[in-house]
C-alpha cells in the first residue's frame, strides 16, 4: 500500500469519525433529554403521566430508528430490549430467547468489560468502551459503546443503556497504519541508504545509517541544516531545483552532493529530495535519500584511468590487436595492426567496420588469398583457440597470430586476433638450421673426436672422427657408457673431470686408452660443460685429439735429452781427467826440468840452457791451454754477461724445456725479483735444482714449490720438493764434485757442484733441510 492510499484512508477515517461523534452527540442529546424527563416525570404528579405517555411514544419512535445498535439491559448483562440495527450487529432477528452480553465479549477483554462495567455503576455512564466482540457467526468485531445506568423511581439502578458503534473498520486501519509505521521505521533504520527528514530545511530525524556515514550523534545533526553538512556538485542547478520544490513545481529530484564528516573528511553521495505534502497540498516535510557513491566515483575514476592505460598500452603495443564483435564488426584496433597489414586508415576510424567484408577486399594483402580466407573462415566457425597460427603476407613479411574467443556465461561475444611479427625469427631460423647443417657436416668430417654425454655419462652424440679413433662404430657407441666401453688406464681422472663439468668448469688433460684392438693410445681431451635453455649443465661435450704420435717423439725426445746428458757428463768428466790425468805429468816436466836446470847449470852450455828454458815454457803453455779448456767447461766469473734477469720468466722457460713427469706440478707461492746477474747461469742455476727436485720425487702426486724472500743485502729463494728426502750424512758432500747420493743413474755427482760454484759467484750461500721419505727443501742467497 502506496502514502496515497494511506491518505485516502485516513480523509475516509476522519470523514466517519466525524459522522459517528455528530451521530453519538445528538444521541447523548436525546438521551439527557430522556433522562431529565424521566426526572421531571418521577417528581411529577399523575397530572403528567398523560405527558410522559406521549414522550415515551416519542422516543420509541427515536429508539426505533436509531442507525447504530441500541441496546437495553439489565444489571446481569441479559438484554431487555434492542432495535433492528442491533439484532442485525448481533445476528439475532429471529432469536426468542433470553441473550446475555458478557457471552459475546471476547477472552481476551473480559478483565478490561468488568472494570468498564464497575465502572459504569460508580460513575452512572460509560464512555469510549472499546471491547472485542465476537459473533455467532464467528466473525470478531470492535465496537465503542456509550452509555448509562437506568434507575426506577427510587432511583435505584434497575437497567442499564447503550448505544453501540461498529469501529472494526476503523481500528484494522488504525493497526494497519501502526504496522506500517512499525515496519517503516525498521525500514528507515535498518536502510543501508542514509535518510534524512526535515522540517523548515531543519533536521528533525536522521537515520543510523547517515549517522554512521558521516560520524554524527542524532542530536548533533537535528541543530543543522541539510545545507550546513552538504555542498551540491553542481550549486546552480541544485538551487533552481529545490526552488521548483517550494513552489510546488516539483515533487522529487536527486543531485550529487558532497557531505562533510565529523572528523572534517567527506563522503560523495547521490542524494534524492522528495517533498512530503498535507492535504492541502503544502509541504509538511522533506525526505533526503542518500546514497554514498564516494567509492563508485573513486572506481569509476580508477577504471577510466585503467581504461586510458590499457588504450594507451594497446595503442603502443608491438603487437597488432584486433577485436570483434559477434558480428565480426571492428571494436577495437591499434597502430600496429595497421601496420601490419599496411592500412593507413586511423586505427579509431576502423571501429565499426565489417571484418569479413575488409578481409575479402583485401585479400590481395595475403600471399596465399584462397587459402588465407578458408582459414579465417575456419577458425572462425569452429570458435576455439588458436595459438601460433602463421600466415604469410604478399610482402614477404610473416605474421603469427592468436585467436582467443570472448565468452560471456558461454555465450560468444566476439573475439580478439593478436598479430606478431615473426619475419626476422622465421628467417633466422631457417639461417640457424643453414649453419647447423654446415657446422654438423664441419663436426662430422673434422679430424677431431666429439663426443657428447649426459651426466649419467652415456653417450649422445660422437663423430665419424671419434669412431674412428676409438676403433668403434657409431651404433656401438651411442647410448653406452662411455667409462664402460672406452677402456681408461686411469679411470679416477674422468670421474674428476666429470664432477668438474657438473660445476661448470671446462679443462683439457691427457689420458691414456685401449681402442677395440687393445692398442695404446694418448688422448688430449678439451672437455667442456653442456647445458640447457634453462642454465643447468646436463651434460659435457669432449673434443678428442690423438696425440700417440707426438707422444712417441716425447719419449724418443726424452730418450735423446738423457743421452745428450750422459754425453754432457763425459765431457765434463773428460775436462776433469784433462785437468788431473794431464796436468800430472805436465807438474812432473816441469819439476825435471827445474832440476836438470839446477843440477846441471854449469854444465849445460847456452843452447841446452835455451833448450830446458822452452821447455819450461811449453809445459806452462800446454798448463795455460788446459786452464782454458777447463775454464770453458766449468763456472767462473771470466765470461759473467750480467742484464736484468726475471726469475718468473726463468722459471717459465725451464718448465717448457725440462721433463716434468706428468705427476709433478710445479708451482710458485710468490712473486719471484729481478736480479742483475747473468741469465745463462741463473737459468742453470735453477734448472739443476728444479731437474734434481722432479727427478727424484716418487709420489702419485708431486709437487715442488718455489718462493723468495727479502733479506735486506740478499735474496734468499727456496725450492721444496715431496720426493725421497736426503740423508743427513750427504747435507755436505753433494756440493762436492763427483759426489751423490744413491746410484749413479740418478745422479752424476757434478750438478750440484755446478750451483754451489754459481751461488759463489754471486757471494751467496746454499743450505737444505730434509727428511726422509717427507721431502727436501734448498735454500740459497744470492747478493742483490
Amino acid at each position: 500500500m502506496d502514502n496515497k492510499e494511506v491518505l485516502l484512508l485516513k480523509k475516509a477515517l476522519d470523514r466517519q469519525v466525524k459522522a459517528r461523534k455528530q451521530a453519538e452527540s445528538i444521541l447523548e442529546s436525546k438521551s439527557k433529554e430522556l433522562y431529565d424527563t424521566t426526572r421531571h416525570l418521577q417528581e411529577a404528579n399523575s397530572r403528567l403521566e398523560n405527558m410522559l405517555s406521549e414522550k415515551s411514544s416519542e422516543l420509541e419512535g427515536i429508539f426505533i430508528n436509531i442507525v447504530d445498535p441500541y441496546v437495553v439491559m439489565d444489571l446481569t448483562g441479559t438484554i431487555i430490549k434492542m432495535n433492528n440495527a442491533a439484532k442485525d450487529f448481533f445476528g439475532l432477528s429471529n432469536v426468542k430467547d433470553q441473550i446475555n452480553l458478557s457471552g459475546y465479549v471476547h477472552e481476551d477483554y473480559i478483565e478490561y468489560t468488568y472494570s468498564a462495567f464497575k465502572t459504569l455503576v460508580e460513575v452512572g455512564t460509560i464512555k469510549n468502551y472499546r471491547p472485542k466482540l465476537k459473533l455467532k457467526n464467528g466473525a470478531e468485531k470492535y465496537v465503542e459503546v456509550n452509555g448509562s445506568l437506568i434507575y426506577n423511581k427510587d432511583r435505584e439502578p434497575i437497567g442499564a443503556q447503550g448505544i453501540l458503534r461498529d469501529i472494526s473498520q476503523e481500528t484494522e486501519i488504525k493497526q494497519l497504519l501502526a504496522e506500517q509505521r512499525k515496519q517503516l521505521d525498521i525500514i528507515v533504520e535498518n536502510s543501508p541508504l542514509g535518510i534524512i527528514l526535515t522540517n523548515n530545511d531543519t533536521i528533525i530525524k536522521a537515520n543510523t545509517a547517515i549517522l554512521n556515514l558521516l560520524g554524527f550523534e542524532e542530536g548533533e545533526l537535528k541543530t543543522q541544516s541539510l545545507h550546513s553538512i552538504s555542498q551540491a556538485e553542481d550549486e546552480t542547478t541544485a538551487n533552481s531545483l529545490m526552488q521548483k520544490m517550494n513552489a510546488g513545481e516539483l515533487d522529487n529530484f536527486s543531485v550529487v552532493k558532497k557531505f562533510t564528516k565529523k572528523d572534517g573528511g567527506y563522503i560523495q553521495a547521490k542524494t534524492s529530495i522528495s517533498a512530503v505534502k498535507n492535504t492541502k497540498g503544502n509541504i509538511d516535510y522533506k525526505v533526503a535519500i542518500i546514497e554514498d557513491i564516494t567509492k563508485e566515483l573513486e572506481a569509476k575514476e580508477q577504471l577510466k584511468n585503467s581504461e586510458n592505460r590499457l588504450s594507451s598500452l594497446i595503442a603502443n603495443l608491438h603487437t597488432g590487436i584486433l577485436v570483434e564483435d559477434e558480428n565480426r564488426n571492428i571494436v577495437l584496433t591499434n597502430k600496429m595492426f595497421c601496420h601490419f597489414l599496411d592500412i593507413n586508415t586511423p586505427p579509431h576510424r576502423l571501429v565499426g567496420i565489417n571484418c569479413d567484408n575488409a578481409t575479402k577486399e583485401n585479400k590481395h594483402l595475403f600471399k596465399y588469398p584462397k587459402k588465407e580466407m578458408a582459414r579465417i573462415n575456419e577458425i572462425i566457425l569452429n570458435k576455439e583457440l588458436v595459438l601460433s597460427d602463421e600466415i604469410e603476407l604478399a610482402n614477404g613479411r610473416i605474421l603469427e597470430r592468436d585467436f582467443i574467443p570472448i565468452l560471456n556465461k558461454g555465450i560468444y561475444n566476439g573475439n580478439l586476433w593478436t598479430y606478431t611479427d615473426v619475419t626476422i625469427a622465421r628467417n633466422y631460423k631457417k639461417n640457424l638450421e643453414i649453419q647447423k647443417e654446415k657446422y654438423s657436416s664441419i663436426i662430422a668430417n673434422m679430424n677431431l673426436g666429439l663426443v657428447e654425454v649426459d651426466n649419467d655419462d652415456i653417450i649422445q652424440l660422437v663423430n665419424q672422427s671419434f669412431c674412428k679413433m676409438s676403433g668403434y662404430i657409431e651404433r656401438d657407441l651411442i647410448g653406452k657408457k662411455a667409462t664402460s666401453i672406452l677402456k681408461f688406464k686411469n679411470e679416477n681422472i674422468i670421474a674428476e673431470k666429470a664432477e668438474n663439468r657438473l660445476k661448470g668448469q671446462s679443462d683439457s688433460y691427457e689420458v691414456e686408452v685401449l681402442n677395440q684392438l687393445g692398442e695404446s693410445k694418448h688422448w688430449l681431451i678439451s672437455g667442456a660443460p653442456r647445458y640447457d635453455e634453462m642454465g643447468r649443465v646436463i651434460g659435457s661435450l669432449g673434443i678428442h685429439l690423438d696425440i700417440t704420435e707426438q707422444k712417441r717423439l716425447e719419449l724418443q725426445k726424452e730418450s735423446l735429452v738423457q743421452e745428450l746428458e750422459k754425453s754432457n757428463i763425459g765431457l765434463q768428466e773428460y775436462a776433469h781427467i784433462v785437468s788431473h790425468d794431464l796436468k800430472s805429468p805436465l807438474r812432473s816436466i816441469s819439476a825435471l826440468c827445474t832440476w836438470l836446470n839446477e843440477d846441471y847449470h854449469d854444465k849445460l852450455d847456452e843452447n841446452g840452457k835455451y833448450n830446458l828454458t822452452m821447455m819450461q815454457e811449453k809445459v806452462e803453455a800446454m798448463d795455460s791451454l788446459i786452464d782454458g779448456i777447463l775454464k770453458y767447461s766449468t763456472i767462473s766469473s771470466d765470461n759473467v754477461e750480467n742484464s736484468s734477469v726475471d726469475v718468473n720468466e726463468v722459471i717459465k722457460e725451464i718448465t717448457d724445456i725440462i721433463f716434468i713427469p706428468e705427476h709433478v706440478k710445479i708451482v710458485t707461492t710468490s712473486t719471484l725479483p729481478t736480479l742483475f746477474a747473468d741469465r745463462t747461469k741463473i737459468h742453470q742455476l735453477i734448472q739443476n735444482f728444479l731437474s734434481n727436485a722432479v727427478v727424484h720425487i716418487e709420489r702419485e702426486e708431486g709437487l715442488v714449490e718455489i718462493g723468495c724472500e727479502d733479506r735486506d743485502t740478499h735474496w734468499e729463494f727456496s725450492i721444496k720438493d715431496n720426493g725421497v728426502g736426503i740423508p743427513k750424512e750427504y747435507h755436505e758432500k753433494i756440493f762436492k764434485i763427483f759426489q751423490s747420493v744413491g746410484n749413479k743413474e740418478r745422479s752424476t755427482g757434478i750438478g750440484l757442484s755446478i750451483v754451489k760454484k754459481i751461488i759463489d759467484l754471486y757471494q751467496g750461500k746454499v743450505w737444505l733441510e730434509s727428511e726422509i721419505g717427507v721431502g727436501t727443501t734448498f735454500f740459497f742467497t744470492l747478493k742483490k
